[in-house]
């Protein structure tokens, strides 16, 4: 069993700054692309930023320059490191990663329960 445990969400006003993080525990013999997603009340979620396992990073249009993504592969962690944060950064954010397990020998992708990010005044 997988668990992705997301965490870092917090109120935060207009032009501020916060740090996600997401560990991933359980039977993980490797772990492949990880990402970020966010969502809205009424809306599609959608792709905020995701890493490869060798660093290769790719980033939605509207949060190019502010938000940086990385990953610590001896902690099975990804961090999210959003700065000059807008009210429209608010949302849910959710953690994905596709990873592959020794027991049983699967290959699948995983989410977060997420973790809520509002930017307000």
């Amino acid at each position: 069993q997988v668990q992705l445990v997301e965490s870092g969400g917090d109120l935060v006003q207009p032009g501020g700054s916060l740090r996600l993080s997401c560990v991933a525990s359980g039977s993980i013999s490797s772990i492949y692309t990880m990402g970020w997603y966010r969502q809205t009340p009424g809306y599609q979620r959608e792709l905020v930023a995701r890493i490869g396992n060798y660093g290769n990073t790719n980033y939605a249009d509207p949060v190019k320059g502010r938000f940086t993504i990385s990953r610590d592969n001896a902690k099975n962690t990804v961090y999210l490191e959003m700065n000059s944060l807008k009210p429209e950064d608010t949302a849910i954010y959710y953690c994905n990663a596709d990873i592959r397990t020794t027991l049983p020998m699967t290959f699948a992708n995983y989410w977060g329960q997420g973790t809520q990010v509002t930017v307000s005044s």
